[in-house]
């Protein structure tokens, strides 16, 4: 099974302009989402013209490409994130479909759990697939269910009966921009309004910000917005279905700080998590320092908690990827030395409170105390922002098998011993349900 976790963006005016440009912002505010391949398509009068590669942003999109895509009056991009043995130009977003009654394109961020099933059924039907993402068959059924339905709103709605598992789509049709949030909303999703009157639909809102957006509110888990020339229209018959159940790490670690999802601040939900922390594994130490990037948020919290300095423990070199993402583990481990690099001034001779936002595999945390120790740290005192992961993710978090989880087999104090820390704290799941609205997250990773 595939398991994506992307960042989609979409544009719709209702005058011709230039889309490209502003896609391309948009999803360079998202590159944190997806580090694999990216792709946009622009929409004019039906006919879509695309630039799709692997590669970041940066790489992928030239200035004369971009020019390429000519104008239009909307447009889709998506960046993805992949896993080993899908790093292949077939699975590269968005999906493009031609069919009789005109082109689709998808964005999708998510993963469907009944994908396979679904796949089966549409081979049997005589479907020919292309790439090995459940994008494509979210297209396809798409595609089937417009046959006989008025329009591609209704289409949507009967896909999403048969679809299950977590998805944020924008789907693109000759005249229509539609968001989709699955009931659950277990990925993000809002959209906004320029000063122009362009509307702009992310994954995040950061997104909106770098494309001058002013953020109008979140899609509604199971919501379906249409953006069309006679205005907006909201489909709501799958809202309320079921609980919402955002993803936890979408606070503690998928999404920007400066982002706010489903009405709470990332960076205030991440400075609360080491608030909980601190009150949950106080110690006596003499600083605190957070692992870029999504550490430091919360360890700015332990620190104003537990009244410990708050300091600078790491220069993080930005043009190296996440280590999370690398699908090898042996290039993943490699990378942390090339990726951080310790401050000793602020380490040295000092009990140093290490603040990160997951262990999954142990190997990359081991790796980061050991540069901490080789800093001058007297001694290490590993708290995480998260607690112990303890399951596969089937939503779209890469870890594919309970072996390569080391709370699935080693207590706490083990894993302090194998990552060299003096002592190691989780966020409880209480703490962790605390980081959303309404404590409704999934935080079945935690749990299963």
């Amino acid at each position: 099974m595939i398991h994506d976790h992307c960042g989609v963006f979409g544009i719709y005016s209702p005058e011709e302009f230039n889309p490209g440009p502003v896609v391309y912002h948009g999803l360079y505010a998202l590159q944190h989402r997806g580090q694999e391949s990216c792709g946009i398509v622009v929409n004019r009068d039906g006919n879509f013209s695309s630039c799709k590669n692997l590669g970041l942003v940066s790489e992928v999109f030239t200035a004369s490409n971009i020019e390429s895509l000519g104008s239009g009056n909307m447009a889709v991009g998506h960046v993805r994130y992949g896993t080993t043995g899908a790093n292949v130009y077939a699975n590269v977003q968005p999906i493009e479909v031609h069919r009789l009654n005109g082109n689709l394109a998808v964005a999708h961020n998510g993963n469907l759990t009944n994908s396979e099933t679904l796949r089966r059924q549409l081979e049997l039907q005589g479907s020919i697939f292309h790439s090995t993402s459940d994008t494509e068959t979210i297209a396809y059924i798409l595609t089937k269910e417009r046959l006989t339905c008025s329009n591609i709103e209704s289409a949507i709605s009967s896909t999403m009966e048969k679809i299950e598992g977590a998805y944020s789509l924008v789907i693109m049709t000759g005249d229509k921009l539609c968001a989709v949030r699955d009931p659950n909303g277990y990925r993000p999703l809002c959209y906004g309004k320029t000063a122009d009157g362009k509307y702009v639909i992310a994954s995040e809102t950061c997104a909106l910000d770098s494309t001058g957006a002013e953020f109008i509110r979140d899609v509604e888990p199971g919501e379906i917005i249409v953006f069309e020339k006679e205005g907006i229209k909201s489909i709501k018959t799958h809202c309320g279905k079921t609980e919402k159940t955002l993803c936890v790490f979408e606070y503690i670690y998928f999404a920007r700080p400066d982002s706010s999802i489903d009405g709470v601040s990332v960076h205030q939900s991440r400075v609360k998590a080491g608030s909980i922390l601190a009150r949950e594994h106080p110690v006596e130490a003499d600083v605190v320092i957070g692992v870029p990037d999504s550490g430091l948020d919360a360890a700015l919290g332990y620190a104003q908690e537990s009244g410990i300095p708050y300091g600078i423990g790491f220069v993080k070199n930005k043009y190296i990827g996440r280590t999370f993402i690398n699908p090898g583990q042996t290039d993943r481990a490699s990378k942390v030395k090339i990726k951080l690099n310790p401050i000793s001034s602020t380490v040295k001779g000092k009990r140093v409170v290490l603040i990160d936002d997951s262990i999954v595999r142990g190997t990359t945390s081991g790796h980061i105390v050991q540069l901490v120790r080789d800093a001058g740290a007297t001694e290490v005192h590993v708290r995480i922002s998260s607690p112990p992961f303890v399951s596969p993710c089937f939503y779209g978090t890469d870890v594919p098998d309970r072996k390569h989880l080391i709370a699935c087999s080693h207590t706490t104090e083990e894993i302090a011993k194998l990552i060299g820390a003096d002592t190691l704290g989780y966020l409880s799941l209480e703490g962790a349900m605390e980081l959303g609205r309404d404590k409704g997250l999934c935080c079945k990773c935690f749990t299963m």
